[in-house]
């Protein structure tokens, strides 16, 4: 889909399918929404009238145009309550009105800037948000699909009436689909099927974007693993036929800047090892690599949008998988920091290829660092599906991020890291052990992690639950979220 910025008044644009808003509990349309009514007849308020339509969010209404204008149908999309409208409620209303033009067959699509003119939404961010609601909401993945889906809509026109916005229109149009479009690529990496998606073409896939957009990269695969003392990442990865590689993507401005780690967990399918994972429902474990997958894709819009500070990209990427080759509960095996760690549970895994990335990214000089994961089925038991659990040692770096996140709509929450809970992590014949049981299992498994953290600023985020998606609503659709790649690549922007 071609998005273009053009001037001009949209009652006069030509397009297959037009889009205004209404606010819920507006009477009498204003501003271009009511332009376009009276174009049409009073057509938009006779809806409001009738009760057909009140502007709820994500509620769209269509009507025939039957000539009036040049348009052919126009879309009402509904914004909900005035006084709780948000840059993501832009973001969902765009992408619910792009289905519904795609489902009536629109070619062109033509809309105003949804929040333009509104208090505190400034014409770039109301546009990048457009924009990101438009790409991420038409997402499909059909690729194994013998019949796909023909219906495509080829032109999105952003029309802006003020010519004196246009600039600041564009410049969030072109952002915004840097941030969608990294988040879709995101999407296609989860989707894939875990036989299509190994650790080794996790691998291609990110050589794939450090060569497209500038990027350094470095894979550690097994020998060099070894010869490092990576045993805990290797001791995850022993269980596996596939082989398993430390991915280090780099962006690098000046040496003297600062330098971000991102860590992502790279599973590409876990089973849960020895301690094997119910049957029903681990076909969704494809999704384990969902972290890494971020990290990947928050590397992609760094590339383009080039922050004044050096970003490491580190993904552990390798399958969990039982055999009899593989880590064992009750196992003691020691961490590239020299820790040792006692086995409770083998799909406790995730925390232990992390760690060896975790003191990694301190030996590359990481002056902060965010991993990122699907650690715990305990952070959807505690927080749904709706929010991703934060936990870090520098309240400076965890702010940030949830007023990231507050922007972005990936929404976030912190939760506490009390030195008590180091008590259900405690081991007998080890330094620590990798599960703490049932209670507070995502604290406690941040709580893990902490451990191979020195003093370097640190925050983890627990995505699980937040990886995939079994319904659409608003630019969220079935299958792969690509949830935290927008956030990690926005919160780096503002270090």
């Amino acid at each position: 889909m071609e998005i273009k910025v053009t001037p001009g008044d949209i009652v006069q644009v030509e397009s297959d399918a037009l889009i205004v808003n209404l606010f819920e509990g507006v009477e009498h349309p204003g501003g271009a929404t009511g332009a376009v009514d009276k174009a049409l007849g009073g057509a938009i308020s006779m809806l409001i009238k009738e009760g057909e339509f009140k502007g709820e969010l994500n509620r769209t209404a269509a009507i025939h145009s039957l000539g009036k204008i040049p348009a052919k149908k126009v879309i009402v999309a509904g914004l909900g309550k005035s006084e709780e409208f948000t840059t993501d409620r832009i973001r969902q209303v765009s992408a619910t009105s792009l289905r519904e033009a795609r489902a009536l067959g629109a070619k062109s699509v033509s809309t105003i800037v949804h929040g333009a003119g509104i208090a505190g939404f400034a014409p770039r961010g109301a546009s990048q948000a457009l924009t990101e609601g438009a790409i991420l909401g038409l997402y499909k993945f059909d690729k194994y699909l013998e019949k796909k889906e023909k219906k495509e809509i080829e032109e999105f026109l952003v029309v802006e009436f003020d010519e004196k916005k246009i600039p600041e229109v564009e410049r969030g149009v072109e952002r915004g689909k840097i941030f969608a479009q990294a988040q879709n690529m995101v999407r296609d990496l989860v989707n894939e099927p875990s036989n299509q998606m190994t650790p080794r073409v996790l691998t291609e896939r990110a050589k794939e974007v450090t060569e497209r957009f500038s990027l350094r990269i470095e894979v550690l695969a097994e020998e060099e693993l070894r010869r490092m003392g990576a045993e805990t990442f290797l001791a995850v990865a022993k269980g596996s036929e596939e082989p398993c590689h430390l991915i280090v993507m780099r962006y690098e401005t000046d040496p003297q800047a600062a330098t971000v780690a991102l860590i992502g967990k790279g599973i590409t399918f876990d089973s849960g090892g020895v301690s094997i994972k119910p049957s029903k429902g681990m076909e969704k474990m494809k999704a384990d690599m969902a972290g890494g997958a971020a990290v990947i894709g928050a590397m992609q819009i760094l590339a383009q949008l080039k922050p004044q500070v050096n970003v490491l990209g580190i993904i552990p990427a390798t399958e969990n998988m039982p055999s009899g080759h593989a880590l064992k509960p009750g196992d003691v095996i020691k961490s590239l920091g020299g820790k040792s760690i006692e086995i409770i549970s083998t799909d406790a895994e995730g925390r232990l290829i992390l760690a060896d990335a975790l003191t990694y990214a301190q030996r590359l000089g990481a002056d902060k660092i965010i991993d990122i994961a699907t650690l715990t089925g305990g952070c959807t038991i505690a927080l749904g599906n709706l929010t991703a659990a934060l936990l870090g040692s520098d309240q400076k770096l965890v702010d940030l991020l949830i007023d990231t996140s507050q922007e972005t709509g990936e929404r976030m929450w912190q939760l506490p890291l009390f030195e008590e809970y180091f008590d259900q992590i405690k081991s007998d014949i080890a330094d620590v052990k990798n599960s703490g049981g049932r209670e507070a299992s995502t604290i406690t498994g941040g709580m893990f992690l902490k451990q191979f953290v020195d003093k370097t600023p640190w925050v983890h985020i627990d995505i699980a639950g937040k990886e995939l998606t079994d319904k659409q609503k608003g630019y969220l659709v079935k299958g792969a979220a690509g949830y935290g790649t927008r956030t990690l690549a926005a919160a780096v922007l503002k270090i």
